[in-house]
């Protein structure tokens, strides 16, 4: 993003970018993956890889305020199995967005966005949600968790999208709503802090970029509030069904946008 580009957004142009954030601070402690809607705002708004630029560092203040609200319910042999490959999924990311343009990334990511709601809808009619996370010692569990990693690691990477990638996991690993919440929110922190070199050097994340974001970022806060009252009045069921379906919604608007 250059200057013209920052300094000529529109009245209308900035309060859109304002809501989206407002979404990005809510999807952090209430309805992960709903910040896919914050996705297709901002590619609206800006130029679509500088629009991934700035995003980053807003998702890492939400970040941060999810973990604060939500710390003590993390389970972390779940993130430690998840981190290896995320990591290949952040290299293959990377390595896509040098090759791949706008068009392609956008219609990649919806297609699996949508495919793996897909297979998470499937896998609920045959098997029950549990009270505690799966075993992480089964071949499959592992599998799984590595295959979840490495697309997690790759839609963040190149669109900003890997919360529908990961609630869906978490969703099929039996998480209720409180473990969910809190192994997403140091999930995201970390993964989020190490995209930052790469999106520097890919010239996404700039003192252009960095300026609109603290434009932005106050705006995160009353989401983040808007999103820790409303948790607590959303039951287990119908939290599931919205991070699917705003899963669903975030994968239609990137094949559509």
């Amino acid at each position: 993003m250059n200057m013209m580009t920052l300094w000529h957004i529109t009245g209308w142009g900035f309060a859109a970018l304002a809501l989206a954030t407002l979404m990005v601070g809510f999807s952090k402690t209430a309805v992960s993956g709903a910040n896919t809607v914050s996705l297709a705002i901002f590619a609206a708004v800006l130029p679509a890889r500088a629009s991934t630029g700035v995003l980053v560092p807003l998702l890492i203040a939400g970040d941060v305020l999810a973990v604060l609200t939500y710390r003590r319910h993390a389970h972390w042999p779940t993130l430690w199995r998840l981190f290896p490959a995320v990591a290949v999924g952040l290299v293959l990311g990377t390595l896509f967005l040098l090759w791949a343009g706008d068009g392609v990334v956008r219609t990649s990511i919806g297609a699996i966005l949508l495919l793996m709601a897909g297979v998470t809808l499937w896998r609920r009619r045959t098997t029950a949600a549990t009270d505690e996370p799966e075993a992480v010692a089964t071949r499959s569990g592992r599998i799984k968790a590595r295959s979840y990693g490495v697309l997690g690691g790759f839609t963040t990477m190149v669109a900003n999208a890997g919360g529908p990638v990961m609630s869906l996991y978490l969703l099929s690993a039996g998480f209720r709503k409180l473990g969910f919440l809190g192994t997403s929110a140091f999930f995201y922190l970390i993964v989020n802090l190490v995209k930052v070199p790469f999106s520097a050097g890919l010239g996404l994340i700039d003192g252009h970029s960095l300026l609109l974001d603290l434009a932005l970022v106050a705006f995160v806060v009353p989401g983040a509030l808007l999103g820790k009252w409303a948790v607590h009045r959303i039951n287990q069921r119908l939290f599931e069904q919205l991070v699917i379906a705003a899963t669903i919604v975030g994968g239609v608007q990137l094949l559509l946008t």
